[in-house]
């Protein structure tokens, strides 16, 4: 009768290691692999459990240590028990023993709780959180001997514990990444502005300002008559105001004050006091800078000049939030004017085109590093400006110069070149 107690004790014990491993096993599993923003985001609602488990990842060296001693303690003894019980009750046969437990092991302690905690990780890391944060108590003396010893073994291999804190922090490219594969959790729409806000990292002004040569605005020596036209036909609230040409600005018009703007330039008066000034900013300020600067100075328009001081465009707050949200209905049927494409996957277009334009309706990767407009890459490649229809290949494209006015591509054609060519 003692002796099928004593079994039955064994078997139990034994039982119990088995499921203090598995324990163990998922913890590990679960704690490596939960996702610590969700984690984050369930410590504010606020739960205990993922405020534990985010702690303990803090200092995943000694979370693991913990893990890892109570595993191997649970197995060792699980193993001994086992010998225990072949040796004293079925005939020494101890290999049959390690067999038997080895497949218990493996199936019910480690395949079984660490798909389980895979599944689910954070569910795991949450519920696990407080045995851990007490065993890590319990164990710490244990924990320290070895962690010392650990850490002399991995400066070996030149690894630095400290460095698991940095894999939490991403980058914009592993943003854009993530934002990519959340699939259904954020809409397509959403992707794409939280997408383009990353991206506005990388502009500058210079990439989606207007070029001076389109700028709309109001020359007071053209007169009455064409004023008023450029005034009730133009879309933007405000237009820039100058003499002969841009570089002699004179101030900013409201439409709201075209009524006195135009009484003054018939009546040949000054038209200053019907202008703000002007707002002047650099072609190389970074885009989400020059958004704060818009809204801190109260501002919707300014003229964009380079390092000489020389105007060399425009900018409205309306393209930078046009970069964000991207292209709207009227700005899309504009880029289909611009952009004409051919059958043959080419496209027609003028020289003063913007490469980035160009790359984002056609999804295509021409380098705009050190130019904007298609003018300034051929001229760039040509060293000179081009005096003749002419075939250049520059990378993976083709471009063929159609017609050339005033020392400018008036029409060119593009295409890209077949990597099978």
């Amino acid at each position: 009768m003692e002796s099928e107690s004593s079994l039955l004790f064994l078997f139990l014990s034994l039982i119990s290691l088995l499921i203090l491993s598995a324990f163990f096993s998922g913890s590990e599993t679960g704690m490596m692999a939960a996702n610590k923003i969700k984690l984050k985001n369930l410590s504010k609602k606020p739960d205990r459990g993922a405020k534990r488990a985010l702690i303990l990842l803090k200092k995943p060296d000694l979370l693991l240590a913990t893990i890892l001693v109570g595993n191997n303690f649970a197995n060792i003894l699980a193993s001994s028990i086992v010998t225990i019980i072949m040796l004293n009750y079925f005939g020494g046969n101890v290999l049959l023993g390690a067999v038997l437990l080895t497949s218990f092991i493996l199936i019910f302690s480690e395949i079984t709780p660490k798909t389980m905690a895979a599944v689910k990780p954070e569910s795991f890391a949450i519920r696990s959180s407080l045995l851990l944060k007490i065993l890590l108590y319990v164990l710490r003396p244990l924990i320290a001997v070895t962690n010392y010893i650990s850490s002399k073994v991995l400066k070996i291999f030149n690894i630095d514990v400290k460095d698991a804190k940095d894999n939490d922090n991403l980058n914009t490219q592993e943003l854009k990444t993530l934002l990519d594969e959340s699939g259904d959790l954020i809409p397509k729409q959403y992707r794409g502005m939280l997408s383009s806000i990353l991206g506005m990292e990388e502009l500058v002004v210079e990439d989606i300002m207007t070029p001076t040569s389109e700028v709309i605005g109001i020359d007071i020596d053209l007169g009455y008559k064409k004023n008023k036209d450029v005034i009730e036909s133009s879309e933007y609230t405000r237009l820039p105001v100058f003499k002969s040409s841009i570089d002699s600005e004179l101030g900013t018009l409201h439409l709201k004050d075209s009524h006195d703007f135009l009484d003054k330039i018939e009546s040949m008066k000054d038209v200053r006091s019907e202008l703000s000034k002007t707002y002047f900013v650099s072609q190389s300020t970074a885009l989400m800078k020059q958004l704060k600067e818009f809204q801190d100075n109260d501002k919707n328009m300014a003229l964009v000049v380079d390092e000489y001081g020389e105007i060399q465009g425009l900018i409205t707050i309306e393209d930078i939030f046009k970069e964000i949200a991207g292209k709207f209905g009227s700005d899309k049927i504009e880029l289909e004017k611009e952009f004409t494409k051919l059958k043959d996957g080419s496209v027609l277009t003028d020289g003063n085109s913007k490469i980035r334009d160009l790359n984002n309706y056609l999804d295509w990767s021409i380098s705009e590093e050190n130019s904007k407009t298609i003018n300034g890459l051929i001229t760039e490649h040509l060293d000179q400006i081009p005096q003749a229809n002419l075939c250049i290949e520059i990378k993976k494209y083709r471009f063929e110069i159609l017609k050339i006015e005033d020392n400018s591509i008036a029409r060119i054609k593009i295409k890209k070149i077949n990597s099978k060519n």
